[in-house]
């Protein structure tokens, strides 16, 4: 989809292309959404877009954001929110929504799986700048 056509109600998503994992799982998105010309727009944190999301670069770093009708959610609840606008993840969304399921789902995301990303983002930054 064409990043013109894309509203304000539209699903904005934020992340860090820099991140190995985090690009290979938006790419795919992406690649859905633009496939089924899905109204949604993937912003790289590292580019000019984040300037409009009020978050800082590290902040999206750390997580997942997603924009839906003017307020940004992180984390699962962003996920679900991308989930639920790409019929293929409707039931994804449904299933990591339930009461049980969902609270889970943001403590693996939240202490575990994003607390790893960040760290492994922040080594090869460090890493980055050593060489520079």
């Amino acid at each position: 989809m064409d990043k013109t056509n894309i509203t304000d109600d539209d699903t904005s998503v934020l992340y860090n292309a820099d991140c190995p994992v985090c690009r290979f799982e938006i790419d795919h998105y992406a690649s859905y959404s633009r496939d089924n010309d899905l109204p949604i727009r993937f912003d790289d944190l590292n580019g000019d877009e984040l300037e409009t999301w009020g978050v800082s670069a590290d902040d999206a770093a750390k997580r997942l954001h997603v924009r839906k009708n003017g307020q940004i959610y992180s984390g699962i609840p962003a996920f679900i929110l991308l989930w639920q606008d790409m019929p293929r993840y409707h039931r994804l969304a449904r299933v990591v929504s339930w009461p049980l399921v969902q609270p889970l789902a943001v403590v693996v995301y939240d202490w575990v799986l994003a607390p790893v990303l960040y760290r492994w983002h922040l080594a090869r930054t460090r890493r980055a700048a050593k060489v520079l």
